[in-house]
């Protein structure tokens, strides 16, 4: 592993950091207000943020994983303990946003609706603005490091910035009477949890099983197809190993060109890649045309 991915690992290890202490201090907060004022939204918005925890803890400890060098039954490297982070992080999501339902549609056909004091609202309102700002400054670092696990966080945090949001909406409109507005919300709050860990579960599991977003092969292939002495592309495949991505391309040729030339071909391709979308390792394979197929080309460009 390169020192660059090393350093990108370790700045990837401070955003996680950032998401736990967040939430540490968020998931107190609202948890203590929530249960003092009996706001079933700001409790569920808490017990949201105590969750997160273990699921920041879970990203963590794969960027840990992730470092380790390349051994004998890891040629490639512990990269993928990044995904396999974020799949448990979706995992987690999940188990709280159904739980977070079950117990606030048992509320409701119990009758338990209270009107919370609006100080909850408010509390919810200041941790949306704290949870959006962890959610930029991750954003902004996954995109740079290119970090699945660090955006999945990323992806968690906004979507507790607008699951605060979305409770204090149900606590100040319980202020006007709507006293069944509150525990609403929270069970708002159990489905936007779901959605959010169905996302993230989707995307590991895509990656897990070497999906690879065809929009992006395309101009990888149209990247190919542009450099000189490229007569014909075989085949282009891509896969996703962490954070990195690992390109397969096989080109046809002319067959007359010399064994330098053809190497040329693949480090102008290489070099390509590296410049244009940022990818250092890709494999070239070079094939000779067949003589009939050249021919036919050559009629068509003439």
């Amino acid at each position: 592993m390169s020192a660059d991915i090393y350093a990108d690992m370790k700045q990837g290890e401070k955003g996680a950091w950032i998401s736990i202490a967040a939430y540490i201090a968020l998931s107190a907060f609202k948890l203590a207000i929530g249960l003092f004022y009996q706001s079933k939204a700001l409790q569920a918005d808490g017990w949201n943020n105590l969750t997160d925890i273990v699921a920041s803890l879970a990203v963590l400890i794969g960027l840990r994983i992730s470092q380790k060098p390349p051994d004998h039954d890891h040629p490639y490297g512990h990269l993928r303990a990044e995904t396999i982070a974020a799949l448990i992080a979706s995992f987690i999501m999940a188990t709280v946003g159904i739980q977070v339902i079950i117990s606030t549609v048992q509320a409701l056909f119990h009758g338990e609706s209270t009107t919370p004091n609006p100080l909850t609202g408010w509390v919810a309102l200041g941790c949306a603005i704290v949870m959006y700002a962890v959610y930029s400054y991750n954003k902004r670092l996954a995109e740079r490091i290119r970090n699945q696990a660090l955006m999945a966080a990323a992806q968690d945090n906004r979507s507790d910035a607008f699951v605060s949001i979305g409770a204090a909406v149900g606590i100040f409109g319980a202020q006007l009477g709507i006293s069944w507005l509150d525990p609403l919300a929270a069970l708002t709050v159990g489905f936007i949890i779901c959605k959010t860990a169905w996302d993230i579960f989707r995307e590991a599991t895509h990656t897990l099983t070497d999906g690879f977003d065809e929009a992006q092969l395309d101009r990888l292939r149209k990247t190919v197809e542009s450099t000189e002495g490229v007569r014909k592309i075989k085949e282009v495949k891509a896969r996703l190993h962490g954070s990195l991505v690992l390109v397969d391309v096989v080109v046809q040729v002319d067959p007359k060109l010399s064994l330098i030339e053809g190497h040329h071909i693949c480090d102008d391709i290489e070099q390509r890649m590296k410049r244009k979308h940022n990818i250092t390792h890709v494999h070239v394979h070079v094939e000779p045309m067949d003589i009939d197929t050249s021919k036919t080309i050559h009629q068509q460009l003439v």
